[in-house]
């Protein structure tokens, strides 16, 4: 089992993972500069001078913002107007700065984010060496005994690009249980000590349902599994300590806030985990709103179909949707396509399972109520699943509604139109494109590619967008996907105008994606996602205006303050 690890350590992997500084104390009085110590204590707060974006319907601006300590927005509007007509408010002085509504992560993995930062952190490498590198430093923190575990690592971004072997680390770690998730979670590389744990024999010429094990030439496992053959071996990891993980999942949301997340929709969590946030939410310790979606139809479906949706009056739980899967990554060739991967004859993907049960699954969620959000990344996985979802809701057409299709990476032409006909919700991920844009056609090929990653088709066809960033497959920062949608290119600028640059989204387009349009995906836009009088005081404070910029600066916002029920819970630490 995993010993505790020191807090410090922590901190130190999320400076790895770039994370931004701590909050700082709120200071002395000053109502030029912002907040008192009895700032909380105040029935009225009023925020003037800044530019307001609300986000609302109509796109307005307003001067000024007043809220109560319930942390409910009463007004906003023009700045004289408002310090005339609430002269007893406590008054922040925002000296002209930006404030746009907290921004909603529409499809996440806090779990999974607070789990990783207890690991070896290997996004970037460029190596197989680097990886190694990077293993033996954080074996140093190892006891006997230990699994060494890590995520991050792309075989695309390394000189030669192919799977790795159980070969490449074993000569480093012939002992010690080794296991690394691949950057998109949907491949784990494990050395021969791993292997030897799975909890069936992995060698021969078997594969398991919706999965992969890479064998060598006299039929034993390589190290490599795909999807579905994961499992053979994470069975056997030992888990978190409960005291880690708690520290673990503190750094987690301060890393929420401090980049101006005040929402993230958690993709497939079970009831440890949600008892988990119950725990952090009743001590005060949970700045942030998740809208959590189940690990499957399983065992925590079946408790929240008898015990009913989750939905806490401090307004920081709901869970009332469910995630299933229908294929993989398109990055380890796991997404099931139509036709077979353009680099790899024979090779069309994997389907997790049949249209069959994928829609006995979503029969079952629906019947209970729920929402459903079906992991699609293929264009044959994205048409099975739009099949099971039309066939559903004219089974069940009390549901409420609002299924989303999660990822929707890969699409048809004659799919796009679908998603608005049958009111589907396309929750997509732009960091994505930018991120897979240097192989993605050499996968699919020109033909096909002009149908990937297509926010701008669906929108025009009259779908409904949510954005996110899948974290930790990408990193957490949501300008790095305000900045992907409205530019298609990477921080460098690479391409020139963009890659296929006739999917870019408008700044509105891309921030409403984020706020008021992932609020409606997880039916939370009578609350939150903008800023109008009756809506919780979500907002954060820009160290530039994200309308007003280059482009190519929006990667670079700095979130100067995080504001959470009228509460601050980030102020960016002063030079």
């Amino acid at each position: 089992m995993f010993r505790q690890i020191p807090l410090y350590l922590l901190v130190l992997f999320c400076v790895a993972c770039e994370m931004e500084p701590p909050a700082k104390a709120v200071e002395p009085p000053q109502e030029t500069t912002g907040l008192t110590p009895d700032h909380n204590k105040l029935d009225k707060t009023l925020i003037h001078n800044a530019k307001i974006y609300t986000m609302d319907a109509g796109f307005s601006t307003a001067d000024a913002i007043l809220f109560d300590s319930s942390g409910r927005i009463h007004n906003v509007g023009g700045e004289q107007a408002m310090l005339e007509a609430f002269p007893d408010a406590m008054r922040i002085d925002l000296r002209g700065k930006t404030i746009i509504p907290g921004l909603i992560d529409s499809h996440a993995h806090l779990y999974g984010l607070a789990i990783s930062l207890s690991q070896a952190q290997l996004r970037g490498t460029s190596s197989k060496a680097e990886v190694i590198r990077r293993l033996r430093e954080q074996e140093q923190h190892l006891s006997d005994g230990d699994w060494l575990l890590g995520r991050g690592w792309d075989q695309n971004d390394w000189e030669i690009k192919e799977f790795p072997s159980r070969s490449d680390l074993d000569s480093a770690f012939p002992d010690r249980p080794v296991w690394l998730r691949r950057i998109d979670g949907h491949a784990g590389w494990a050395n021969s000590a791993a292997l030897a744990l799975a909890d069936q024999d992995l060698s021969g010429d078997w594969q398991p349902q919706g999965g992969h094990i890479y064998r060598d030439s006299k039929g034993q496992a390589s190290g490599v599994l795909i999807d579905g053959a994961m499992g053979l071996v994470e069975k056997a990891v030992p888990g978190m300590s409960p005291e880690l993980l708690a520290a673990s999942l503190d750094l987690a949301l301060q890393k929420l806030a401090s980049l101006g997340l005040t929402g993230v929709h958690d993709m497939g969590i079970n009831r440890s985990v949600i008892e988990l946030y119950q725990k952090k939410i009743s001590a005060g310790k949970f700045p942030s709103r998740v809208y959590a979606f189940t690990d499957g139809a399983g065992e925590t479906l079946d408790w929240l179909c008898e015990s009913g949706a989750i939905d806490d009056e401090s307004g920081r739980l709901h869970m009332r949707a469910v995630k299933l899967y229908i294929d993989g990554a398109m990055g380890s060739r796991g997404a099931a396509l139509l036709a077979d991967y353009s680099d790899d004859p024979g090779n069309a993907g994997l389907l997790f399972m049949s249209a069959e049960d994928l829609e006995k699954q979503i029969d079952k969620a629906m019947a209970c109520g729920f929402q459903v959000g079906v992991h699609a990344i293929g264009d044959h996985g994205n048409r099975v699943t739009l099949d099971a979802l039309e066939s559903a809701q004219k089974t069940y057409p009390e549901n409420p509604g609002r299924h989303r299709v999660e990822h929707a990476q890969t699409l048809t032409a004659a799919d796009i139109p679908r998603f608005s006909q049958l009111e589907i919700i396309a929750a997509m991920q732009p960091t994505h494109a930018t991120s897979d844009m240097y192989w993605v056609e050499d996968r699919l090929g020109s033909e096909r590619v002009v149908y990937a990653y297509a926010w701008r088709s669906l929108l025009d066809s009259g779908a409904r967008l949510a954005l996110g960033s899948d974290f930790p497959v990408e990193q957490v920062n949501p300008m790095l996907g305000i900045h992907a949608a409205v530019t298609r290119q990477d921080i460098k600028g690479w391409p020139p105008g963009g890659w296929y640059p006739q999917e870019i989204l408008s700044r509105e387009e891309a921030v409403r994606g984020f706020t008021l349009d992932a609020a409606y995906s997880g039916f939370m836009e009578e609350s939150v996602g903008s800023l109008e009088s009756g809506k919780r005081a979500d907002f954060i404070v820009l160290g530039q205006n994200i309308f007003e910029i280059e482009a190519s600066e929006i990667a670079g916002i700095k979130v100067l303050q995080t504001w959470l029920d009228g509460k601050l819970v980030y102020s960016y630490p002063d030079p």
